[in-house]
């Protein structure tokens, strides 16, 4: 016997709105929150202005170290007592790093929240910092990069980056460093750079019931024992597009595939033409049915997937494409792709296209702000980039509103296939001549 129903149809798309944004200043730090009524969990999440780009040049990977030395135990306990103290409270201490903040959070029911913030506090302001613990997350750090760092990808990341940003710069190096660089890390390396970022007051985010939560007594136990006026935080770093373009060679001797790296400078966070040029990123390479991953894959079948997109911090941004080739399709990959690039600069995206682009952003939006850890994260965007609080409120409106001739000026202005420093880490005695004879740009040997 068979059972045979009909499939339900979708429902109507409920009405997306961001919970409002609440900004106070409490106990020497900024607090900003959003009210989530009725929920039973909340985040609350401290936000320092100590990431990655505050690392002295040579210091790459201090802030990286210092989050798994957090873990190691305070001055009023060690790591085990540490541990027990958080576990008894059902959460764990989350740590993140970015090129602008480094952020210490923890998730719990509401009730719960004020103990777990004060657990929070004591491992940010008063970490044990053992030296031998210190030193044996600095090994374990550097053995876990030198593993990362094996595979193909990492040295062709850095390669571009170094290309885009400039070596003597702190942006222009790996964002979590290099096993080198992590491997020469001293302790007083890490305790300075804790005493230099980490106990300034930050801002404390929260994302709960804000009906069962004192904004100010939290406030209160999250800046305790903090001190240290606003630091300056500097303007959006002016990156000179390159003059022509490059191919930049990374020896893989004997490797049976190419690791594809093309990219260039491009606008930071906060730009205000930072909706149409996402759109015009996901058309091109940012998602399954991007041009790119069309021709790449699905015409060509030189790949399993390849991305293109834009990227942004605080001060920066870049438009990059990623991709692994067979290497005996290294170059034809690499024109193809330019191709691609320079096609969708010069003739903008059409009405079809942009639709799915359009659809996809706004929805993702949708289903990913559910939660109050990801509502903390949004929040934080706010602070880090200096949004405005009804940002998120009116982010959904502003993807769905974006016109073909916005995205498409967007793709005209911020594409620069003329400028793309390309770099291919694979078998050089084997694509050199080809990657010669395409040519795309000078040739030049990775040293």
């Amino acid at each position: 016997m068979s059972l045979i129903t009909t499939r339900p149809g979708p429902g109507a798309a409920r009405a997306y709105r961001f919970p409002q944004v609440v900004r106070r200043t409490a106990a020497g730090g900024q607090v900003v929150a959003a009210h989530l009524p009725g929920q039973n969990l909340a985040v609350a999440l401290l936000l320092l202005d100590g990431g990655a780009g505050r690392e002295p040049v040579g210091k790459e990977g201090l802030g990286a170290v210092l989050a798994k030395a957090l873990e190691e135990g305070t001055a009023q306990r060690d790591a085990t007592a540490y541990a027990l103290a958080i576990e008894a409270l059902g959460t764990e201490l989350a740590t993140g790093l970015d090129w602008d903040s480094f952020q210490v959070s923890v998730q719990v029911p509401v009730d719960r929240l004020t103990a777990a913030v004060e657990l929070l506090a004591e491992a940010v302001r008063t970490p044990r910092l053992d030296p031998a613990d210190v030193l044996r997350v600095r090994d374990d750090e550097a053995t876990a990069l030198r593993m990362d760092w094996a595979n193909p990808g990492p040295r062709a990341d850095a390669v571009l980056r170094a290309e885009l940003f400039g070596a003597q710069h702190r942006w222009g190096r790996p964002l979590y460093g290099d096993p080198d660089s992590v491997a020469a890390l001293e302790v007083d390396d890490v305790t300075v750079f804790h005493s230099e970022w980490f106990i300034r007051p930050g801002t404390l985010v929260v994302a709960g019931d804000l009906e069962r939560i004192d904004l100010d007594a939290l406030a209160a136990t999250a800046f305790a024992g903090a001190g240290g006026g606003p630091v300056e935080r500097g303007g959006p770093v002016e990156v000179p597009l390159a003059g022509q373009r490059r191919i930049i060679l990374v020896d893989r001797p004997g490797s049976v595939q190419s690791t594809l790296r093309l990219g260039h400078p491009s606008p930071h966070r906060a730009h205000p033409d930072h909706v149409p040029m996402t759109l015009a990123g996901t058309v091109l390479g940012g998602a399954f049915t991007s041009r790119l991953n069309h021709l790449i894959r699905e015409v060509r079948g030189y790949t399993y997937g390849i991305r293109g997109d834009f990227a942004s911090s605080r001060r920066f941004g870049r438009f990059a494409v990623s991709s692994g080739v067979q290497t005996a399709v290294t170059a034809p990959a690499l024109v193809e792709s330019v191709g691609e690039v320079s096609r969708t600069q010069l003739t903008g995206v059409t009405e079809d296209e942009l639709e799915v682009a359009r659809s996809w952003r706004a929805g993702q939006l949708s289903v990913e702000l559910q939660s109050p850890r990801a509502i903390a994260a949004a929040l934080s965007t706010l602070v880090v980039h200096d949004l405005p609080d009804d940002y998120h409120a009116r982010l959904r409106e502003q993807l769905l509103a974006a016109t073909v001739e916005d995205v498409s000026a967007a793709a005209a202005t911020y594409l620069h296939p003329e400028s793309l420093t390309m770099v291919i880490e694979g078998d050089a005695a084997v694509v050199r001549d080809e990657l010669v004879a395409s040519g795309l740009g000078e040739v030049v040997d990775h040293t």
